[in-house]
């Protein structure tokens, strides 16, 4: 009989390589709230519809861009500066001084252009945007301490119990018919329950800080800060514009289409949060060598989920978004097609990005992306008017793989940017192979309702994992000890 003893169980975990424990920590959190995640959007699409799940995701855009004004790119410098290990105190306090400040400034600007925030306004959730800009204050503050603390497992559960508080205080608000006000009052719980979380692992205390540490936060914090800014307008220019050309059903299509596709940056993410203070560390070393190595594999295992979604997407993705969304839903099965390929060019740009920012290249980051930015608002403001989502997602493609193709120019003037050709090429095989046994079954099986659908999904992930074990054996011998290493047993067959 199997009895799980919790303290040995840990003990075995804490003996994995930091940087697999650490990313099979932020693997798991990011598996587990997509999939909380999805469940909940497909209940709100079904329940209030995509219109008011759209004027919820402009919530969410706006919030993103005030927070952002109110962060300063601050937030990312305090990680940088704490994480290299010198005077952390005094960079905590300094930071929570400037954040505090910076929020006062952003949500003034915020009420003095409220007029202007036609959305907002009629909505009714323009308190709660304030609100959520108040709290995020506190969140921000611990989140990143920890972070640059180097606890990035109790970071990334930090934000898993964010999503979860948040998710779940929405399903209860909107079944007690709340509707927009309550997906907006549990994002605001979910912020709040994150920042008490991580308050409870920060083991730093608050110490005097003297002008050199505001000027070393300055330093980075500038050129952060427009980088981030870069990256949010990927992230929701195309959102708020659509909300201004079209109608809020168009940005809860556009939206839930793009959630779809974000499993295919499981692995992206994951890495993208763990390999941060770790580059930062080796570059602070003159580790080059450690870097190359950790983004050539960082590439082949973000790779290694985001090219079979792709693949599976363009077969099943009319189908998914019928069956999981409702009917209205469907009609983004044109800019879902192009939002998988926007995750693969994803990979790169934002894993390169991530080296820019952690080798101290920040300035270079932001050129990259100010390049980009600049190319992905005219795209969208030519485009959506005359193609609606469908243009705003080949805006965003177009301008993903220039702002990663800039990355790759800029970080190669540091360190050898390279790929693991053997190993990408089986993925690619394998997500092939996987392919035609889908369509096969999709020609053989009409796919007429969800649990067909699901069994087309099933069968294409089980084939594609036993196709990419049997060809390449330096990514089964990998997973095969990882997997071990946290005691599940690994099966006979494979």
């Amino acid at each position: 009989m199997l009895v799980l003893r919790p303290s040995r169980y840990l003990a075995r975990i804490m003996r994995i390589d930091p940087v697999q424990r650490q990313s099979v920590i932020s693997l798991g959190s990011t598996i587990g709230l997509t999939a909380v995640g999805f469940l909940s959007t497909m209940y709100f699409a079904h329940t209030v519809g995509l219109s008011i799940l759209g004027a919820y995701y402009l919530f969410v855009a706006y919030f993103s861009i005030f927070n952002l004004l109110g962060d300063g790119g601050f937030g990312s410098a305090a990680v940088k500066r704490i994480s290299e290990g010198e005077d952390q105190g005094a960079y905590l306090t300094a930071f929570v001084v400037l954040r505090v400040m910076l929020m006062a400034v952003s949500v003034g600007f915020l009420l003095i252009v409220q007029p202007y925030l036609v959305d907002l306004t009629s909505s009714g959730v323009f308190p709660w945007l304030i609100l959520a800009l108040v709290v995020s204050v506190f969140t921000s503050i611990t989140s990143n301490a920890v972070y640059g603390r180097g606890k990035v497992g109790v970071n990334q559960i930090g934000g898993l119990i964010n999503n979860l508080v948040r998710i779940g205080i929405q399903v209860a608000a909107v079944i007690l018919g709340y509707g927009l006000a309550g997906l907006a009052g549990g994002f605001v719980a979910g912020l709040l329950a994150a920042g008490l979380f991580n308050f409870r692992f920060l083991d730093l205390a608050l110490s005097p800080f003297r002008w050199s540490h505001i000027s070393s936060l300055f330093a980075f914090s500038f050129w952060t800060f427009l980088s981030a800014s870069g990256y949010l307008v990927f992230s929701y220019a195309d959102t708020i514009l659509i909300g201004y050309f079209m109608t809020d059903t168009d940005v809860g299509i556009y939206r839930v289409a793009l959630q779809l596709t974000s499993i295919a940056a499981f692995v992206t993410l994951a890495l993208h949060t763990t390999l941060y203070p770790k580059v930062s560390y080796w570059g602070k070393q003159h580790d080059l060598a450690s870097v190359e190595s950790a983004l050539a594999r960082a590439f082949t295992y973000s790779l290694l989920l985001a090219v079979p979604v792709l693949a599976g997407g363009w077969i099943l993705g009319e189908r998914l978004l019928y069956f999981f969304y409702g009917a209205p839903s469907a009609a983004g099965a044109g800019a879902l097609a192009i939002l998988l390929l926007v995750q693969v060019a994803h990979v790169f740009m934002y894993l390169q990005t991530m080296c820019l920012n952690a080798l101290d290249r920040p300035k270079d980051s932001f050129r990259v992306t100010a390049v980009a930015v600049t190319a992905n608002v005219v795209l969208n403001i030519l485009l959506i008017p005359a193609y609606g989502i469908v243009g705003a997602s080949a805006a965003t493609l177009v301008t993903m793989v220039l702002n990663a193709a800039l990355a790759h120019r800029a970080l190669s003037r540091s360190i050898r940017v390279r790929m693991e050709p053997r190993a990408v090429g089986h993925i690619v095989l394998a997500a092939l192979i996987m392919a035609a046994v889908v369509m096969a079954f999709s020609f053989a099986i009409p796919l007429s309702n969800v649990f067909l659908v699901l069994a087309a999904v099933a069968l294409g992930g089980l084939v594609y994992i036993l196709v990419l074990l049997r060809i390449d054996r330096g990514i089964h011998d990998e997973l095969k000890e990882l997997t071990l290493k946290l005691g599940i047993p690994w099966p006979e067959g494979l």
